[in-house]
């Protein structure tokens, strides 16, 4: 296969989000009117799946030779490729979506060799565009930046977690060993230094991986820690993220290099002290998660 054109595939990303921000903000969801896949918080809607075709069917047309991967059209079994591979979520927040909370994105995400290389993550609500290639940066185009790079101000150093505003997801398994760890892990990371706790500044819960990933890259969050999300949740963010000097590690302790596709992450901004606030993270950690293992 030819060299490939990153920054074609960039700008028709873009021009493709922009597109699927147009069927998204005109559609008219209704939380009673909105199928789910596994239960009653795994949520799925007819725009999702109308997104997600047409992503598609422009993507195919434009690269033939490419693989596609997406949310909506996924089945069990089908795994990531060496080939370049389109990884999409059509509407990152479907739960947010359906109940009309802005906090919703289309995620285009581009893997060569199973890496995330190209990501395009929108907000149409907000006509919020973060997008990144791979060493060359990631920038944030809204109504008060155009193309500003990221992150957006000189990253302060960590002082800890105490001093951390930190993201997570209940997610839609609500049972188990991950539950647990999740709930355990939660209460561990907000409760007082005098009770054994981190006592961090605030967990926020937004509901969309991808948004999430680009608030750790923009320097509006300092860490997200996620388990249970897929390869095209974050395949997108992963690259904004990681051009704008943060990093991802797993969700568990010890593994500093995971997959795209393994599930389990952990998302650090920018700024001195990265390393030690990730091990710091990890000894909060309580329980290993299963998933993706």
């Amino acid at each position: 296969m030819a060299d490939i054109d990153l920054q074609d595939v960039h700008d028709f990303l873009i021009s493709t989000a922009k597109k699927a921000g147009e069927m998204i903000t005109s559609a008219r969801p209704k939380t009673g009117g909105a199928g789910n896949k596994k239960n009653s918080v795994d949520l799925v809607t007819e725009t999702d799946q109308a997104v997600e075709k047409m992503v598609s069917t422009s993507l195919r047309e434009r690269y033939p030779d490419f693989e596609f991967m997406g949310e909506e059209t996924y089945k069990p079994g089908d795994k990531l490729s060496n080939a370049p591979t389109f990884v999409v979520d059509p509407i990152d927040g479907t739960t947010n979506f359906v109940h009309a909370y802005p906090y919703v994105s289309i995620s285009l995400g581009f893997a060569i060799n199973k890496e995330p290389t190209v990501g395009v993550v929108y907000n149409p609500f907000t006509n919020t565009l973060f997008s990144g290639i791979k060493g060359q940066g990631s920038f944030l185009t809204d109504q008060n930046h155009d193309r500003a790079r990221l992150p957006l101000k000189e990253p302060e150093p960590f002082g800890g977690l105490g001093n951390c505003q930190i993201a997570v997801e209940w997610g839609s398994d609500r049972s188990g060993n991950d539950y647990k760890v999740k709930v355990e892990t939660f209460r561990k990371l907000c409760a007082a230094k005098e009770d054994g706790g981190a006592m961090v500044h605030s967990l926020r819960s937004f509901g969309s991986a991808a948004l999430n990933l680009c608030g750790v890259a923009a320097g509006h969050l300092d860490a997200y820690w996620e388990a249970g999300c897929w390869a095209w949740d974050v395949c997108a963010g992963w690259v904004v993220l990681k051009e704008a000097g943060g990093d991802i590690v797993d969700a568990n302790k010890g593994n500093w290099k995971p997959r795209v596709e393994e599930r389990r992450y952990l998302a650090v901004r920018k700024g001195e002290g990265q390393k030690e606030i990730i091990e710091e993270f990890w000894d909060n950690v309580v329980g290993t998660i299963e998933v993706g293992v």
